[in-house]
């Protein structure tokens, strides 16, 4: 395994693991979801420079498209929440209470 590999993988594990296992507040979930589609995004974009290729050259283009609207939607589900309950913390909401 090369150390880039080895890197990137770390890094999306790191933030797998931050989102397994640190899940009280909303910020830092999508926090940890944002690190990984960079982890993703990144290395997307060092495969297809290895494999000069222009194929995949558009990919990493959709996947950072799709990864800033998941964060608009995620923002946007953390300001109605903060609105409602009073707080982010993910203890604290019950999906079967309106």
């Amino acid at each position: 395994m090369t150390p880039i590999h080895f890197a990137f993988s770390s890094t999306f594990m790191l933030g797998l693991a931050g989102l397994a296992f640190h899940r009280t507040h909303l910020l830092s979930a999508l926090l940890c979801l944002e690190g990984m589609m960079l982890s993703l995004f990144i290395a997307l974009s060092l495969w297809t420079l290895q494999l000069n290729s222009t194929n995949f050259a558009s990919s990493p283009l959709i996947l950072l498209a799709f990864s800033a609207c998941e964060a608009s939607a995620g923002l946007a589900l953390l300001v109605a929440t903060a609105r409602t309950h009073g707080s982010d913390n993910l203890q604290n909401l019950n999906l079967l209470q309106c």
